[in-house]
């Protein structure tokens, strides 16, 4: 029987994750978020990106390869890290309406999109599905995905800012919420 090796299921499974929340996006998730204010829709992509302190498990002894080089699960962790503490900060700048809220939201999201290209860029370098990775298998198979979806999503609301109050019928997101 000619058996799929350990980097094709991971790409497969990958991909076919990019997909399906693609899919869920432009069916359920964009029509949704076009009702809610801008910083409201933020907010809830943001989210998405608080959970990425879970990238810390690479540091755990034992719960990956020992062969994976330890500069990449350094940055690939702290990476995250830093990212889920942007995003909960630019959560509450949004919800607390502050000035510069938006702008925040701006450096949060290129840093989280630009971790993650590194992220994917060490992923190809090193071939990193060939190492056992144990239950982080499936933050890089399906958590990922949900991540890069999220950002494209953020990036697009932000660069449509100032026409997404025509999408939107609903009032900001009040201090008092």
């Amino acid at each position: 029987m000619n058996a799929m090796n350990s980097v094709t299921i991971f790409w497969l499974q990958l991909l076919s994750s990019v997909f399906v929340f693609s899919l869920v996006t432009a069916w359920y998730v964009w029509p949704y978020l076009t009702k809610l204010s801008r910083n409201s829709a933020l907010v809830a992509l943001l989210f998405v990106h608080v959970p990425r302190y879970v990238g810390m498990t690479l540091l755990v002894s034992g719960m990956i390869d020992p062969k994976l080089p330890g500069e990449f699960l350094f940055n690939a962790a702290y990476g995250d890290l830093v990212e889920a503490a942007l995003a909960l900060a630019s959560i509450f700048a949004l919800r607390s309406n502050w000035r510069f809220a938006v702008a925040f939201v701006w450096v949060t999201n290129t840093w989280g999109f630009v971790d993650l290209l590194n992220g994917v860029r060490s992923i190809l370098q090193l071939n990193v599905p060939s190492f056992n990775l144990n239950t982080i298998w499936y933050i890089y198979t399906f958590y990922v995905p949900l991540v890069l979806v999220s950002h494209l999503m953020i990036f697009w609301i932000l660069i449509r800012s100032k026409s997404w109050n025509q999408y939107s019928s609903a009032p900001a997101i009040a201090a008092a919420e």
